[in-house]
């Protein structure tokens, strides 16, 4: 039986949907391990702590209110993945720049939060 993986996603700020556009990313916010180098050897490791975010690009309808958006400083962002799995961020904060184009009205997003789930269905 195929699954699918990848594709349709959807993502809510606080409850209202965002018109999404291609690929988004996310990042669950678990340390990170990296390699701790000497002389001659790996001596073991060191772990750094990482944020968890949802990155992406949105359409600039006319309903959005862009200011009210990146004002955002706790909310609930929730990506609903294609294989069924939700990344939900929780007291979650505009981290993005607010670069938008006009070419077809795309804006970036980032939120970043300190409190995150995955979620399965």
């Amino acid at each position: 039986m195929a699954q699918r993986v990848g594709g349709i996603i959807r993502v809510t700020v606080d409850g209202t949907e965002v018109s999404t556009k291609g690929e988004f990313t996310y990042n669950l916010g678990l340390p990170k391990n990296e390699a701790v180098i000497g002389a001659g050897s790996v001596h073991g490791y060191k772990s750094t702590p990482q944020a968890s975010f949802v990155e992406g690009a949105i359409t600039d309808t006319n309903q959005l209110d862009l200011i009210a958006m990146m004002s955002v400083t706790s909310s609930t962002i929730i990506l609903e993945l294609a294989n069924r799995k939700s990344v939900v961020l929780r007291q979650a904060y505009w981290a993005g720049d607010g670069e938008g184009t006009t070419g077809e009205g795309e804006v970036k997003v980032r939120w970043e939060s300190p409190h995150q789930a995955e979620v399965l269905r």
